[in-house]
């Protein structure tokens, strides 16, 4: 009878450990979403750092997902440097980060996807971020404003809304053009405010936004009917 190689032995348990971490990564990931139509999880990382917890590199890839009510049409991402808890997961506890995860990739989301997500609390705040600055030089406030449809074109983003006090008569739209200055400051330009009695406003003077330090966003890109983002975002624990 021949005994298996201690070699074969180590990779026997290597390619279980790689599928437990795999499977733990998808059910985490899978907890976040409300909804995924398709997910995939690839490892790549050897024996010693698998057993030490610390993985070199995930590549994730998801479509047709929901996250607190945003739909996001498609997204790939790679992720380094990735420190878990892994002797708590071989045991069958829940998946841990133990430090900040810096995660690289591209997300589309489809203008019928963002229509989607008019009711998400994550698009709302953007969406109010965006335009408090804006809204209050016409003491307005983009909270009393209910927005029916966004539309995408070339690097122009449309809102269409609504007053609260008026939600059968009035109308509201903000034309927003979008580009990128560096990879943590989007401007807007071309601003337009239309309400059903005129042009409120019209300027080409850029707003600077600020995304923050844990972004760093390489391109963004508006078209027809879709957005797409490139760039790296950390991930806390």
């Amino acid at each position: 009878m021949i005994e298996p190689s201690s070699s074969n032995t180590d990779n026997r348990k290597v390619r279980i450990i790689t599928k437990v971490l795999t499977s733990a990564i998808k059910l985490w990931l899978r907890s976040q979403l409300t909804q995924v139509s398709h997910l995939e999880v690839q490892i790549k990382a050897s024996d010693r750092q698998l057993l030490s917890g610390r993985i070199p590199g995930v590549s994730i890839s998801a479509s047709h997902l929901v996250y607190q009510g945003l739909h996001v049409t498609q997204i790939e991402l790679r992720a380094e440097n990735i420190k878990l808890n892994v002797a708590s997961i071989l045991k069958g506890q829940p998946l841990q980060l133990l430090e900040v995860v810096p995660v690289i990739g591209k997300l589309i989301i489809a203008e019928q996807d963002l229509n989607n997500s008019l009711s998400s609390p994550l698009l709302l705040t953007a969406v109010n971020d965006l335009l408090v600055t804006l809204l209050a030089e016409y003491s307005l406030n983009s909270k009393s404003i209910t927005w029916r449809k966004i539309t995408l074109d070339n690097q122009l983003l449309i809102l269409h809304g609504i007053p609260t006090s008026d939600p059968e008569g009035a109308f509201f739209n903000i034309y927003l053009g979008l580009e990128l200055i560096n990879g943590q400051e989007l401007q807007l330009t071309q601003v337009q405010i239309k309400n059903h009695q005129g042009t409120l406003l019209e300027r080409n003077s850029p707003y600077i936004i600020n995304m923050g330090t844990d972004v760093d966003i390489a391109e963004i890109s508006l078209i027809s009917e879709q957005l797409s983002c490139y760039g790296r975002i950390n991930v806390n624990p």
